[in-house]
């Protein structure tokens, strides 16, 4: 069965800062004047029902910014909501001020408040999304890509998938439920079953081909591991499920770069591209570029795939929710292709993502921190429970929590060592750090500002301590961040 294409059709390449999905080969015009965004309700259509949902729509009516190379973020922030929001501008490093979070330092904004931003932004694949949980996941959030004079030049195309998970009912009941320990979860013995299935077969790391690589999680021997705290009425890729996908034009053979971004409160991914691929990109940061077909990501971590397209023909790009059969994404298509009917639920379980952190182990970052002593260096114990549902950071939570310290321009090392059964996408704010060390073993890792730290596993990240400021340091899984599993990385001068 194929799709009805003249309901919705092809897109055309985005307008200036439309950010739906493909974007078009030049730089936008420049504008002296600030750029316009509005946290307000929209409505959706999921699997054919009409759903009421929050986001960040811009001047022209889509959702997300995109700018220019080297265009500054000058952005007038509105809340057209009936409660009080703040934006975070995950994956920048604007001054603290303007970072984001509630009352640190800025109040959130009240219903008819505008508030202006003006900061340098840094080029890649980034997002913005509320920093209040329950909003997070009413769809409060949206892409927000700064492209570079080399993503201009290149000869080829861009597409943004951006990932959400969604429940009908209201948000703060969702909540609720899954913090009052009354949702089901999803368990995975972490053996054999664990088995990641990323191909990346004839890669060469320059220390040996890694093809044939086993990717299981093998080391806790059939320990059960939480995987999902609740079962989401649809797995979203802009806005939309496979019952009705989009389906972006593309040209028989040509390039196209995947800006993908996990905006899901609850739910790790893997993305399978069908064809081969080219991981080049994580958390806006290019790396060396890995081969493969299936690369996993975390909640809020971004990837930047490249494929080269074998022909005409319709090629899906699909989310494949971790430990379950759901699934979403949307789908290439050159001119005259037949789009067949993708099945929402595949035939059997994705994997469990990352468990023994084979595929953090094998990005290396293209440009690493400059090698220099460690100042200062931090372990991070992170730990909770489904019964009760509870999450802390060294033993606290954020009502309690002790800070943790540093100063500005020291080389500082964070060890965050995960002693609960799942797993945490521990984010910095205000700074991007390198991956140094999984599990005891010194690796010259991936930069980013969200990394994923399985169960049981110890992953070490440095960074130079920016900006004197109260940095939040938290899990990005939202329910996790709801009970308190936050800290502040407090930077002094």
């Amino acid at each position: 069965m194929a799709y009805d294409l003249t309901r919705r059709g092809f897109i055309a390449a985005s307008a200036a800062m439309a950010a739906s999905t493909a974007l078009p080969r030049f730089a936008f015009g420049q504008s002296a004047a600030p750029l316009s965004l509005t946290a307000a309700t929209r409505v959706l259509e999921i699997n054919g029902k009409a759903a009421t949902v929050y986001g960040l729509i811009n001047g022209t009516g889509g959702q997300g910014l995109i700018l220019d190379p080297g265009q500054q973020f000058r952005v007038d922030l509105t809340n057209s909501l009936d409660v009080e929001t703040i934006i975070h501008w995950h994956g920048q490093m604007p001054p603290n001020v303007q970072d984001g979070v509630p009352n640190l330092p800025m109040p959130l904004l009240k219903t008819g408040e505008m508030r202006s931003f003006d900061y340098a932004p840094n080029p890649g694949t980034h997002w913005m999304h509320s920093h209040v949980p329950v909003q997070e996941m009413n769809l409060l959030a949206a892409p927000l890509i700064v492209r570079s004079a080399a993503d201009v030049s290149a000869d080829r195309q861009e597409v943004v998938m951006f990932l959400h998970d969604f429940s009908f009912r209201p948000t703060e009941e969702v909540l609720a439920e899954i913090t009052g320990g009354t949702a089901g979860h999803d368990m995975s013995a972490m053996g054999t079953d664990a088995k990641a299935e990323t191909d990346m077969s004839g890669m060469d790391m320059s220390g040996g081909d890694m093809s044939g690589m086993d990717m299981s999680g093998g080391s806790m021997g059939g320990m059960a591991m939480d995987l999902n705290d609740f079962n989401f009425d649809a797995y979203l890729a802009n806005d939309r499920t496979l019952s009705d996908p989009e389906v972006v034009a593309v040209e028989k053979g040509g390039r196209v770069r995947l800006r993908i971004v996990n905006a899901a409160s609850a739910t790790t991914f893997w993305i399978d591209t069908g064809v081969p691929a080219r991981l080049v990109a994580v958390d806006g940061h290019a790396i060396v570029p890995m081969p493969g077909t299936r690369f996993g990501m975390a909640m809020a971590q971004r990837l930047d795939i490249e494929i080269d397209l074998p022909g005409d023909g319709a090629f899906p790009v699909l989310a494949l929710r971790e430990g379950a059969r759901e699934r979403t994404g949307l789908i290439l298509a050159t001119t005259g292709a037949l789009v067949s009917k993708i099945a929402g639920m595949s035939d059997a379980e994705s994997p469990a993502f990352d468990t023994d952190m084979a595929q953090e182990m094998l990005l290396q970052a293209a440009n690493p921190l400059v090698a220099r002593p460690v100042d200062r260096a931090h372990m991070i114990m992170l730990a909770g429970s489904m019964q009760p549902y509870l999450w802390t950071i060294d033993g606290q939570t954020w009502d309690t929590h002790k800070p943790i310290i540093a100063t500005s321009g020291e080389r500082v090392e964070l060890m965050f060592h995960n002693m609960s059964m799942m797993g945490h996408p521990m984010h910095l704010h205000g700074h991007a750090f390198q991956v140094v060390n999984i599990n005891g073993k010194a690796i010259n890792g991936a930069m980013r500002d969200t990394v994923y730290v399985p169960p049981m596993a110890m992953v070490t990240v440095a960074l130079d301590a920016g900006e004197a400021a109260r940095w939040m340091l938290h899990c990005h899984h939202m329910p996790h961040l709801s009970t308190g599993m936050m800290t502040e990385f407090a930077v002094s001068a």
